[in-house]
């Protein structure tokens, strides 16, 4: 590359910048590929030969700036230069277009939280009999309206999360589970597997936030959205079993699969008692009032909700458009 301070700015250097240089502009915040590319509008290049205009140099600095605010990198503070002006050659350029590159993943600031779904998130029934074990699964899906919207989404710092929730009474395991479940905190499944900042908080592929007992025998850190293989069978995120005797049977357990096209992530949550034997020692839990969505407040009945934080559009535009979560349980 000829660029450097007192050349002449030349179209493979500009074009370098944006398209054919490693790492460049366009791949990290246009289409890009898996886990590289925010969807945004491509900057243009230069034909060979030509002139580098001051409006190119100027989508360049004000792209490049947008980048490091989205990902909240610290880059060379730079003007846009305008039409008439004598275009010198910009420092650190490939510096900073680096420093954005190696933090794609991160994002300052995040969109609102959703708050609807399709279907039943709550069991407001009973469960189980007497002494005998039983389970509760929650099947809860996400769909984007393409794999590239997918990918968008969590490159550009969506992320998916579980909570859970129940409050009923009226059967002596209800305030095991009850206490249980209070434990368990939130599940977060994002894009990439390594550590990312979203909003101020780090994450890794799958993340448990908040949660603060039981024995946690699984969390698959390095499981998110591109670990898993496309029309592969679900995948363990996440266990926790209760801690205390004669309850350590009892679990939560959660799988992750992500369909053959790449354009829907299935949840699936588990609530499993064991069988019990003794005096006092009777399994069934109570259903309660319903979590309805759009969600505002609990109900009391055992409840899962999936929801999800898509990207923040103070910096992008949005390219992921808006999933759908349907959520059932039996």
């Amino acid at each position: 590359m000829t660029y450097s301070s007192g050349g002449l700015i030349q179209a493979t250097d500009f074009n370098g910048f944006v398209s054919t240089g490693s790492p460049n502009i366009n791949n990290i915040w246009g289409a890009g590929s898996t886990d590289s590319g925010w969807g945004q509008t491509a900057l243009s290049t230069v034909s060979v030969g030509g002139t580098v205009t001051a409006t190119n140099w100027a989508s360049l600095v004000n792209t490049l700036a947008s980048m490091g605010n989205q990902t909240g990198t610290t880059i060379t503070s730079r003007s846009a230069p305008t039409a008439g002006q004598t275009i010198s050659v910009l420092a650190a350029v490939a510096t900073d277009i680096s420093s954005c590159n190696t933090n794609r993943a991160n994002a300052a600031a995040v969109g609102s939280t959703s708050t609807t779904w399709t279907g039943a998130a709550a069991k407001t029934t009973g469960t189980g009999t007497g002494t005998n074990a039983w389970t509760i699964t929650w099947t809860q899906t996400v769909t984007f309206a393409s794999a590239d919207q997918a990918r968008y989404f969590f490159n550009a710092g969506g992320r998916v999360y579980l909570t859970m929730n129940k409050s009923s009474t009226g059967t002596d395991n209800d305030p095991d589970w009850n206490t249980f479940i209070g434990t368990v905190g939130t599940i977060s499944v994002t894009g990439i597997a390594g550590s990312k900042t979203l909003a101020g908080t780090a994450y890794t592929g799958t993340t448990r936030t908040g949660g603060t007992g039981g024995t946690q025998t699984t969390l698959s850190t390095a499981t998110g959205w591109y670990a898993l293989t496309a029309g592969a069978a679900a995948t363990t995120i996440f266990q926790l079993n209760v801690t205390v005797s004669p309850y350590t049977c009892d679990t939560v357990i959660v799988t992750a699969a992500k369909n053959s096209g790449s354009t829907v992530l299935t949840l699936t949550t588990t609530w499993n008692s064991s069988a019990r034997s003794g005096a006092g020692q009777s399994t069934n839990i109570s259903g309660g009032t319903d979590t309805a969505s759009p969600f505002s407040s609990y109900g009391t009945a055992p409840t899962v909700l999936c929801r999800f934080v898509p990207p923040s559009t103070t910096y992008l535009t949005n390219s992921w458009g808006t999933p759908a979560v349907a959520s059932s349980v039996a």
